[in-house]
């Protein structure tokens, strides 16, 4: 056996012995955490054995085309993600404090590929200045929290090259509606992260108005006793019903009517007022070049934090948060208040976190964004605490 082969042997047990351990014990909360922060170290050894046999071309000698050919006939993957391997173990070479980062666990597979996508010829430079800001970011926030920041980088890094991805992404939107030979009907479509935003919105709207008729529906029968599983739709079904709703709406609407103008909401700190942030409604990051076409008919919102013109106490002894104030908490907060929720605030209820009936006023610094799951479950007995 050779010094190489012996870790493995090694490893194996190791796998033997945590594979025999009862899954109640592995799922307790900080055992889960360690136990996927080991996996990660594992692919990040595993990526970058990838790129080393990559390197090494022994996959020749066996009439293979590539690296990425033969780890996925001998490992029994798909071809994108033995490809993705191989890309993402070379990429590690031009990121020696990310490949240290995840090698010791602190970061996982999910963000090396956000950060491997990230460096580009033209960011390679500010890459290199920012690699351990951008790591400990990695490490530090959330999956979700760290693509935003990351984003910005890319922008701040290759502003040039974010518009012009801004405008690829454009140039890229297409929709199909195909009649199949049974005369049904296949709808496939890709949107930029305005537009589809734009019919993400409508859709959901409809789409809610048509489940609180099913709810109210099976009210009716069940009483206090309804369930999701007990409506006359399933989620997908609405949706299919909502873009039909939405279709038959667009047809009754007069010629040269007054169209719904879209909002985009600016998010800038006070003292970066220059700052290139720029954000949809649902946290989506997008560069500026991406609403260049939309501003003759777009209303655009204004946002300062931390500021003497910030929005502050609007309708103190109102008991729901409206208007300004309501606003005011959605920019603010993003998201669900819950670590474990990523619902968009626009999607959100706006919650006191002092209750109303308790003697909290509806102000801002009183407010937060609350899914309808977390608002509701806050209130039970074995809800978290507020």
């Amino acid at each position: 056996m050779t010094v190489a082969a012996d870790p493995i042997r090694q490893l194996a047990g190791v796998v033997d012995a945590v594979c025999a351990t009862d899954p109640a014990v592995l799922g307790a909360g900080d055992t889960l955490v360690a136990l996927h922060r080991q996996l990660e170290r594992l692919e990040a050894a595993a990526t970058r054995a990838t790129a080393a046999f990559d390197a090494g071309r022994s996959w020749e000698a066996d009439g293979a085309r590539s690296a990425a050919a033969w780890v996925s006939t001998r490992c029994r993957l798909p071809v994108t993600v033995a490809r993705r391997r191989v890309r993402v173990g070379r990429s590690l070479r031009s990121m020696p404090g990310v490949e240290v980062g995840w090698l010791a666990g602190d970061l996982g597979a999910a963000q090396v590929n956000l950060l491997a996508d990230a460096r580009t010829p033209a960011t390679a430079e500010c890459f290199a200045r920012d690699e351990p800001l951008l790591c400990g970011q990695a490490a530090d926030l959330t999956y979700r929290q760290f693509a935003r920041v990351l984003a910005y980088w890319a922008q701040r890094a290759d502003p040039d090259g974010a518009d012009a991805s801004a405008e690829a992404q454009h140039s890229a939107r297409r929709l199909h509606l195909s009649r199949t030979y049974q005369d049904g009907w296949v709808l496939d479509g890709l949107f930029d992260p305005v537009n589809g935003s734009i019919v993400s919105r409508a859709l959901g709207r409809i789409e809610q108005e048509l489940f609180a008729a099913d709810w109210a529906e099976a009210k009716e029968v069940l009483g206090d006793a309804v369930c999701a599983e007990a409506l006359a739709r399933t989620p997908a079904q609405r949706r299919a019903d909502a873009l039909v709703e939405m279709a038959r709406r667009a047809m009754a609407v007069a010629p040269g009517a007054r169209l719904p103008e879209p909002l985009f909401s600016v998010l800038v700190g006070y003292e970066t007022f220059a700052g290139r942030i720029c954000e949809l409604a649902d946290a989506t990051v997008v560069a500026p070049g991406a609403l260049v076409r939309w501003l003759e008919e777009a209303w655009v919102e204004r946002v300062v934090f931390d500021a003497p013109d910030r929005v502050r106490s609007v309708g103190v002894r109102r008991r729901i948060f409206s208007g300004a104030t309501r606003r005011a908490v959605q920019v603010r907060d993003r998201q669900c208040y819950s670590e474990f929720c990523d619902v968009a605030a626009d999607g959100c209820e706006i919650d006191h976190i002092q209750p109303w009936a308790a003697g909290g006023l509806t102000v801002e610094g009183n407010g937060r964004a609350a899914c309808g799951w977390h608002n509701r479950h806050r209130h039970r007995p074995s809800g978290p605490s507020p």
